[in-house]
């Protein structure tokens, strides 16, 4: 019976003295990380993840990257529970879904495409809409018109 031995973190978001890095301290004593239980946490989560999702990429430390993509999670969760729509392909975000899905293009990549792979994030949860540079780029790369994304 052969056990593997599980790797020791490294620490990625941690300083040397073990306690959590000071901006990622800000943010969880600015807005906690727990369960959306109301439209007004919501609307405040959203407020953070915009004012992380416009800053460039790469340029969050770990433990800011880590916050993001967990209240993420649960704007995401908030939203299934809450706003569960049928994305139509008449809409620009269901089209972009659409092709993305017939494609084959993750959202990694579409943040890659985009520069920014927060802000892919927060275009396919809806919490973003495309920009026109957005929308030329991924009409340029799917080989469509633009008018789908409008």
């Amino acid at each position: 019976m052969s056990q593997i031995a599980a790797k020791p973190r490294t620490g990625r978001n941690r300083q040397s003295s073990g306690r959590p890095p000071e901006r990622y301290v800000a943010l969880i004593q600015d807005f906690p990380l727990r369960p959306l239980r109301s439209e007004r946490e919501y609307d405040t989560a959203l407020k953070v993840l915009d004012s992380l999702a416009v800053r460039p990429e790469n340029s969050l430390e770990p433990g800011e990257q880590d916050y993001f993509d967990t209240l993420t999670m649960l704007v995401e969760a908030y939203d299934q529970e809450h706003y569960p729509t049928e994305m139509e392909h008449g809409e620009p975000l269901g089209m972009l879904k659409y092709l993305m899905q017939e494609s084959g293009m993750t959202q990694a990549e579409l943040g890659r495409l985009l520069g920014n792979r927060s802000l892919a994030s927060l275009i396919l949860n809806g919490h973003r809409q495309l920009s026109k540079t957005h929308i030329r780029k991924v009409a340029s790369h799917f080989k469509v018109s633009p008018a789908l994304f409008l």
